[in-house]
């Protein structure tokens, strides 16, 4: 048991599992768009997935705070940079405009974790902002990217789509801050601080009116996927509905993060 649990463990620190969230992701969007499994563009996302929330959750635990650095992390450290390597060499079988949208939602990553600007905290600490560019960063990553490196046009269709995949990712981040509501820093400011759990879960539930109805008026409408986003809107207001602060950190890491990934395996199976 205490090895499956080390494994675990593992398994999400590393961000193994949030990047299998990024993956599932860009399989919905080639689902959607009718595009043909990319390899190149999928294992690029997933791997820059690893690189990033691990530099973005371990840099200042090692830079800063000069943390020791125990055997975990030094694994993670390694699969990180294999990840690098990974994802360089897939960046050079993208196409050229795809490399350069990438570079981009790669420099706000790089924002979000340093301190560019002299006497100012990063983009991570800035008041109220973190949800929006985590937010934008993944629909950048898992939406944007492949349709540009698909040369798919941007229709209303896009449009629609980028509005949902944004009120998906805002919503499970919401989740997020209401858990941790007791460990946040109040200059933070998150959704939760400013108006109070009941009213975040509200606007929780609220989002996801607009990102059910938003589907009727894509142009490849069917009532398979349609079904299935509603099984994942009743799916997320139930993870809304008891998400409080007592719960444990894999009611949020685990399972929360694990809705992409159940998204897909049901426009696969179902």
């Amino acid at each position: 048991m205490k090895v499956l649990k080390n494994i675990l463990r593992f398994y999400i620190n590393s961000s193994i599992h949030v990047a299998l969230s990024c993956f599932a992701l860009v399989q919905i969007t080639f689902h959607v768009f009718h595009i043909p499994y990319n390899e190149a563009m999928a294992l690029f996302v997933f791997f820059g997935t690893i690189v990033g929330y691990n530099f973005v959750k371990y840099d200042a635990l090692v830079r800063v705070k000069k943390k020791i650095v125990r055997k975990q992390l030094k694994i993670i450290a390694v699969l990180s940079f294999i990840s690098f390597l990974l994802v360089g060499y897939y960046f050079f079988h993208l196409k050229q405009i795809t490399q350069i949208v990438s570079v981009g939602i790669l420099a706000i990553t790089a924002l979000y974790t340093l301190p560019f600007f002299p006497n100012r905290r990063n983009a991570r600490n800035w008041a109220g902002v973190k949800i929006y560019i985590v937010s934008l960063c993944w629909v950048g990553a898992t939406l944007v990217l492949p349709l540009i490196n698909a040369e798919i046009p941007f229709t209303s269709d896009f449009f629609i789509k980028c509005i949902q995949r944004f009120i998906l990712v805002f919503v499970l981040i919401l989740v997020f801050e209401i858990i941790d509501l007791a460990n946040d820093d109040p200059h933070l400011k998150t959704v939760p601080q400013m108006i109070g759990v009941k009213k975040t879960k509200l606007l929780g539930f609220l989002l996801l009116i607009p990102f059910w109805f938003l589907e009727i008026f894509i142009s490849t409408f069917n009532y398979h996927d349609a079904v299935i986003n509603l099984v994942m809107v009743i799916m997320l207001m139930l993870f809304i509905y008891f998400a409080n602060t007592n719960r444990s950190k894999y009611y949020t890491s685990f399972w929360v993060e694990a809705v992409p990934i159940l998204w897909w395996l049901m426009v696969v199976f179902l």
